[in-house]
């Protein structure tokens, strides 16, 4: 009984305009936690996962960014998802991930939910919050973290968990340790029970006693959610680590976004289909091999799935698309165009016999007859894909191997491995 009718609430903490630097160029005019991932905002993902779930009927968005960067996205996203209430609470200024999280705590427990859902905007997974849920239902702590596995050589990147083999229970935390201690990660995901405002009081008391007690410490406002709560948590034996089998993708830089792109597409057909159903009907039917074209007749291109490809987009027949790519609004892709691999955002132009693979090609681009945008597969944590910012244009029979371009250029010459200011 308590499994299904405890009420509750999910928080996604979305960062601001100084996060996010590892995005740029991208991020220069997409803001990170809006940037489209297989037809969608990082962010509605998030959202539709907390959307499935019982008894739970708010999403909080809490971050730095202006209001109006936020309100256009909260209005389409609460007619989504008409069940939710969507909100956005902006702080005034950046306070760290638990101290964000504190100074809303009224509205957070505002309807006294039982438990708080507390999601990191920037990962890509299945977000498995009922068997979260399940497994947190079943222990005493104060909450549950979602764990995933990940290699031995990349753990030190990540916050690593020291769990009990047999209750799951966390003994140690170490954020981006110096030395290896588990190959288990913090995922970015959390249940807490609502004391965990107490849990959060404590930190930040201690923190302040830590700042009296040694005035070389660096002194700020920010209350950091994994080195300042859950470390302690873990310490006291309060934090569980559900662990996750599915792929997990964190979307730290621009290179990212490829891998979390794959990773959403290929869940589509099982966490996604309302994405499929409302954004692009004519691709689904017959092998997503229709499209429509300008004067509403429908074509046929090769298109290799999964793909995304919006219902507004033209795709001459004679292309081939996929797979893992991803096509937004108003794209026009011409005679003999090979897409493979790669997110291309709205209004973008790829004329005749061009070809993007392992790239990003954000909005109002225009690549000429028989250019190439080219970065390379993903290789480990590494991929040097291609990148090309807001209104730059690659003219005829040029090549632009793994470069990164800022915005509004002319590219005519080739280039390779270079970032063109």
């Amino acid at each position: 009984m308590t499994s299904t009718m405890a009420s509750s609430k999910a928080v996604i903490l979305i960062g601001g305009p100084a996060k996010g630097t590892r995005m740029r160029p991208l991020s220069l005019d997409i803001p990170k936690p809006l940037f489209p991932i297989a037809g969608r905002a990082i962010i509605w993902h998030s959202i539709q996962a907390a959307s499935k779930l019982e008894g739970l009927n708010e999403v909080i968005l809490i971050g730095f960014y202006d209001d109006a960067v936020l309100a256009p996205f909260v209005r389409a996203a609460s007619q989504d998802f008409p069940n939710l209430s969507i909100r956005y609470m902006r702080e005034y200024q950046s306070l760290g991930t638990a101290g964000g999280l504190y100074h809303f705590r009224d509205s957070i427990l505002k309807g006294n939910p039982d438990q708080i859902f507390v999601l990191h905007a920037d990962i890509a997974c299945s977000f498995p919050l009922e068997q979260l849920k399940a497994f947190h239902d079943k222990h005493r702590g104060v909450g549950t973290v979602m764990g995933v596995k990940v290699p031995r050589e990349t753990a030190h990147k990540f916050g690593c968990i020291v769990i009990d083999p047999e209750t799951q229970q966390a003994r140690h935390y170490v954020e981006k340790p110096e030395s290896f201690i588990s190959d288990t990660i913090n995922g970015g995901v959390y249940l807490f029970d609502r004391t965990i405002f107490d849990e959060i009081r404590l930190a930040m008391e201690e923190k302040v006693k830590r700042n009296a007690d040694d005035p070389t410490l660096p002194q700020d406002d920010q209350l950091r959610l994994e080195q300042d709560v859950i470390a302690p948590l873990a310490d006291s034996k309060k934090l569980y680590v559900y662990q996750a089998l599915s792929p997990w993708v964190q979307i730290k830089s621009a290179a990212s976004a490829i891998p979390a792109n794959s990773l959403v597409l290929a869940s589509y057909g099982k966490t996604n289909p309302f994405l499929l159903r409302r954004r692009s009907p004519t691709i689904i039917a017959e092998s997503r091999a229709a499209v429509k074209s300008k004067s509403s007749k429908t074509i046929k291109a090769e298109i290799i799935e999964p793909c995304f490809i919006d219902e507004t987009a033209e795709v001459d027949p004679t292309a081939k698309i996929g797979p893992n790519v991803s096509i937004g609004a108003g794209v026009k892709i011409g005679y003999g165009c090979r897409v493979k691999e790669s997110i291309i955002l709205d209004n973008t132009v790829l004329d005749k016999n061009s070809c993007v693979l392992y790239a990003i090609v954000s909005e109002d681009c225009k690549l000429g007859p028989w250019s190439r945008v080219e970065g390379s597969p993903f290789d480990g944590d590494k991929q040097s894909i291609a990148i090309l910012a807001k209104d730059v244009s690659v003219l005829k029979e040029v090549h632009v191997r793994s470069c990164i371009v800022l915005p509004s250029k002319i590219l005519s010459k080739n280039a390779a491995c270079e970032v063109l200011l």
